[in-house]
């Protein structure tokens, strides 16, 4: 069959529209999928960041966090390493040669405080002589102007001001009368559930102790690095990859379809 070089032209012409609507068609779907995995990513973060914005804001968190997994759900928390570093350092030494592992948290007294008991004596398993070494240290009183309210973290210490062991407490309120008396060195930033479902457990007094009937075990924790731990990166990518798609697709539609 011969064709003119008008039916040519045309049958060109339909098949660079039928082309270009295809490549239209698969550019608006990859922009579609970038914008859902954005969208996503953001309402992710928005949700964590919502969750915890209360405490994580605080401006003298540091980058550091540790996380007690326990048989009533996960407490996440941060330090205060330039309101009291000697407290920090100890604390967090502790943690990362796994001395909280099946510890528990022997006093629970709703609207005042959770503490957790000293790894001496309140493990279930035994610990190793590094273990034993740290845990028998104490640290000086680093009293701060730092309000005692729902979530800081408080040092346990006997009537000597320079007795803090490896005992503290997670403030379930405030308590102003604790404010100068004992050393503030951490807030919690996630797992405010958790201390909910904690307050709700039946208790059992024992002089000025009230203490929950059952034991509240420290399953196990990690610590982690929020500084390196950060997904900007990634968001970031996934947003110039959309506004990349959003360039393409308004270049085709001008040509296409303008």
């Amino acid at each position: 069959m011969q064709y003119t070089q008008l039916q040519l032209n045309q049958r060109r012409e339909r098949e660079e529209v039928g082309t270009g609507k295809k490549k239209m068609a698969a550019l608006l779907r990859h922009a579609a999928a970038a914008a859902a995995a954005v969208v996503l990513l953001i309402a992710a973060a928005a949700s964590t960041d919502g969750a915890t914005s209360f405490y994580a804001s605080d401006p003298n968190l540091g980058s550091a966090r540790v996380v007690f997994q326990t048989t009533h759900g996960d407490i996440e928390f941060g330090f205060f390493p330039h309101v009291a570093p000697k407290t920090v350092e100890h604390i967090y030494k502790l943690v990362r040669l796994g001395c909280y592992n099946t510890n528990h948290f022997f006093r629970v007294d709703k609207g005042f405080v959770a503490q957790v008991a000293s790894v001496v004596g309140g493990r279930t398993a035994p610990m190793n002589d590094e273990q034993q070494e740290e845990a028998e240290k104490s640290v000086v009183g680093e009293f701060s102007t730092v309000k005692h309210v729902r979530g800081i973290l408080s040092m346990g210490r006997h009537s000597d001001p320079n007795s803090g062991g490896s005992s503290f407490s997670i403030l379930l309120g405030d308590a102003p009368h604790l404010d100068g008396q004992y050393a503030v060195f951490g807030r919690l930033t996630k797992g405010d559930d958790t201390l909910r479902k904690l307050e709700q457990l039946p208790t059992r007094r024992e002089g000025i102790f009230v203490m929950p009937i059952e034991r509240i075990s420290i399953l196990s924790t990690y610590y982690y690095d929020v500084d390196l731990e950060s997904c900007e990166a990634e968001k970031s990518i996934l947003r110039r990859r959309l506004s990349e798609s959003a360039s393409e697709v308004e270049r085709w539609r001008r040509k296409c379809f303008a």
